[in-house]
C-alpha cells in the first residue's frame, strides 16, 4: 500500500525558511524519481521540484535558486528546503512520484502540509 506522510509546514514571514519532509513507502520511493507538488484552491497541482534516484534535480522557474530538493534513500524520505519564502509560495505541499500532469489523477496522495507565507 502506498503511504506518503508530509510534514514541516507552517506559518512563516516572507524571507524566512522552512524544511518539508515526506516519508514514503519503499514500494514507490526506491525506484522512482520523487517530486514535491503544491496546490492552491482553484488551481491545478503543480510540480515544483523533482529528484531522480541518482540525485539529479530539476525545479520550476518560480522556485529555482530558493528551493532545494533532496532524498535519503536509506530512510525513504524526500525533503524540500525552502528559503527566501514569498507570499506566492503559500499552498498545500504534497510529495509523490515525479510524473506528468496528465497522470496525477491516477496517483494516491497523502494529506499534504500547509505552508503559509505572510507578507
Amino acid at each position: 500500500q502506498v503511504q506518503l506522510v508530509e510534514s514541516g509546514g507552517g506559518l512563516v514571514q516572507a524571507g524566512r525558511s522552512l524544511r518539508l519532509s515526506c516519508a514514503a513507502s519503499r514500494s514507490i520511493f526506491s525506484s522512482n524519481a520523487m517530486g514535491w507538488y503544491r496546490q492552491v484552491p482553484g488551481k491545478q497541482r503543480e510540480l515544483v521540484a523533482q529528484i531522480t534516484t541518482g540525485g539529479n534535480t530539476n525545479y520550476a522557474d518560480s522556485v529555482k535558486g530558493r528551493f532545494t530538493i533532496s532524498r535519503d534513500n536509506a530512510k525513504n524520505t524526500v525533503y524540500l528546503q525552502m528559503n527566501s519564502l514569498k507570499p506566492e509560495d503559500t499552498a498545500v505541499y504534497y510529495c509523490n512520484v515525479a510524473t506528468t500532469m496528465a497522470l496525477l489523477k491516477f496517483l494516491s496522495w497523502g494529506q499534504g502540509t500547509q505552508v503559509t507565507v505572510s507578507s
